[in-house]
């Protein structure tokens, strides 16, 4: 193996071992309210972020990112929903919806191919439409059984989804977008602690050092596995990355089922199947065209 796949193998299994294991982080601040948590997490991955692209004298691409409104306009929605995504979840982590949490990273992929038809108008394989037809099946078959949407799944996939596609169509590389991003929401973070402060909610200083350290280094969790994945995208194939990046709701599953033993029925496993089986079916169908395309290009040469 090349060192420098090597290298990107490491920063994928990282990144996606600590977003698969996040839920422990946001179980200990329990306590803390998720708006609390996610305006603080804003504002502490703002401020670690300022420190990286410093440490790495990385500000030239700021004055021209400042002065074009596609860009800002562009990260500054990237923003909104990444804020909308990262409420949801840490609702949902310590309301205890783990497992339906990990259902939403588990489907966000068939997701992305589907707003890349809709909004890209790209072209599907039939493979790939097989996929997300069971994807589809899957979460009517947990709907009927349980009498409503898995609305938690749902809003994590699309919001994960509809951010990814906005990140596309980005000039920035992975940090400076977050920076801009967050920069963005910022201003709404502070009014907001400030407000819940003044209205006798506590949001700021009353916490105690142990929270509010914890509160701080959210800031770090959330920017490293991004700086990660960034750096696995860079080193490693495409086809290597999809396949890897199944750590992450697994040991979100895991999490869920083995630590917080949240309950799971044989129903909603058969719902979990079937989405599984989806999975399976559009990772295969990837890897096939993977294949067949390393084999036709040799003889078109």
């Amino acid at each position: 193996m090349r060192s420098d796949e090597e290298r990107g193998i490491w920063f994928a299994a990282g990144c996606y071992i600590l977003w698969g294991t996040i839920p422990l982080y946001f179980r200990l601040l329990a306590a803390v309210p998720a708006i609390d948590i996610l305006a603080h997490r804003a504002i502490w991955s703002l401020a670690f972020l300022v420190l990286l692209l410093t440490a790495r004298r990385e500000w030239q691409w700021l004055r021209p990112a400042l002065r074009s409104p596609r860009t800002l306009s562009l990260y500054a929605t990237a923003g909104v929903v990444l804020a909308v995504n990262w409420y949801t979840y840490i609702w949902a982590v310590n309301a205890g919806f783990v497992i339906e949490s990990s259902l939403g990273y588990f489907i966000n992929p068939l997701v992305s191919v589907l707003l890349g038809v809709v909004v890209l108008r790209e072209q599907l394989r039939p493979g790939q439409w097989l996929a997300i037809a069971v994807a589809a099946a899957g979460v009517l078959f947990l709907t009927v059984t349980y009498g409503q949407l898995p609305w938690i799944a749902l809003v994590l996939a699309f919001t994960f989804g509809f951010y990814g596609l906005l990140k596309k169509q980005g000039r920035l590389h992975s940090a400076q977008g977050l920076t801009v991003e967050t920069g963005t929401v910022l201003l709404p973070a502070l009014a907001l602690l400030l407000y819940r402060e003044l209205s006798g909610f506590d949001s700021l200083v009353h916490y105690g050092w142990g929270t509010t350290l914890l509160l701080v280094a959210a800031g770090a969790v959330t920017v490293l596995p991004l700086v990660w994945f960034a750096s696995a995208a860079r080193l490693i194939r495409l086809s290597l990355l999809g396949v890897l990046q199944y750590i992450a709701p697994t040991l979100q599953f895991l999490v869920g089922l083995l630590i917080f033993r949240e309950p799971f029925s044989q129903t909603r496993l058969l719902g979990f199947a079937i989405i599984w089986l989806a999975l399976g079916i559009y990772t295969a169908e990837g890897l096939w065209q993977q294949r067949h395309l390393r084999r036709v290009r040799p003889s078109l040469s």
